[in-house]
Formats: structure tokens, C-alpha cells, sequence
């Protein structure tokens, strides 16, 4: 797979993350690899059943969730693209819209499709500290933490 190769499939893969809906999770197949991996702060799986699971229940947990790509590195195989998550809670701050940042490690196969998918974001400062009851203790160890 040649490095314009790589950055088409980065690309096509960042259109899909940006477009993705209820109806699309079920083309996960298209992006990723069979035996692929996806891990995030709350996930480590293997398999387009399992990934495709992550991202249904994405849709059946979230409000509105969507990706804007915000970013795009491409070097050999590997591409890091930087995010913004944005979504609404649906159980409390209804109507606030939420923003998680963030940025995913892909690895391509020489086919184009995903072997590793491994995002980064850090879970206690854009998502506990949103949370009403973990928030508050949160935002209380990050006060203290930096005293």
C-alpha cells in the first residue's frame, strides 16, 4: 500500500466517522479488517461484531453523537486523526451539547482496511467531570491536584 494509498483510505475512514449514523454502523466491514482491533478508554475488542456493537450502542446510549475531524497525519500505515465527539446526555443536561477531544491511531492492512483502531481522550477531564455525581468529586481531586 503506497503512502497516497494510506492517506486515501485515512480520508474515505474520516468521511465514514463524520457520516456515521444508526443506519451506517452496519457498514463497518467496509473500513475495518475482520480480526480488527478497537480499543478506547472503556473498550478492547476484536472483530467487526464487536466494533459494530460499540458504535450501535454509541447511537442507543447518546444523544445526537457525531465526529468532526479536525485533523489528518498519515505516515506508512498509520494515520492519526484528531476529533471532536460531540453528543447530548440523554438521562440529564438535555439539550446541552456535550464535546468530547480526542485523536484515534489506525493502522491499514495492505488492503486499506483498519487492523488497529486505538483512540485517546482522556476520560476524567471530558467525561466524569460532566457527570453530576462523579463530577463534582472530580473537579475537587483536579483542584487538588494542582494546589
Amino acid at each position: 500500500m503506497s503512502s497516497a494509498d494510506c492517506t486515501a483510505a485515512a480520508t474515505r475512514l474520516a468521511q465514514y466517522f463524520e457520516t456515521l449514523s444508526p443506519q451506517s454502523v452496519q457498514d463497518v466491514a467496509l473500513y475495518y479488517a475482520a480480526d480488527a482491533r478497537f480499543k478506547d478508554p472503556f473498550n478492547d475488542v476484536r472483530g467487526i461484531a464487536a466494533i459494530r456493537q460499540i458504535f450501535a450502542h454509541m447511537f442507543a446510549a447518546l444523544e445526537h453523537p457525531h465526529f468532526v475531524v479536525t485533523g489528518q497525519v498519515v505516515q506508512g500505515h498509520q494515520c492519526f486523526l484528531t476529533w471532536e465527539f460531540r453528543f447530548g446526555f440523554k438521562s440529564f443536561q438535555r439539550g446541552a451539547q456535550q464535546v468530547i477531544l480526542g485523536a484515534s491511531q489506525l493502522v491499514f492492512s495492505e488492503s486499506g482496511l483498519v487492523t488497529l483502531h486505538r483512540d485517546y481522550w482522556d476520560a476524567a477531564e471530558e467525561l466524569y467531570e460532566k457527570l453530576p455525581l462523579v463530577g463534582g468529586l472530580m473537579r475537587w481531586l483536579k483542584r487538588r491536584a494542582n494546589s
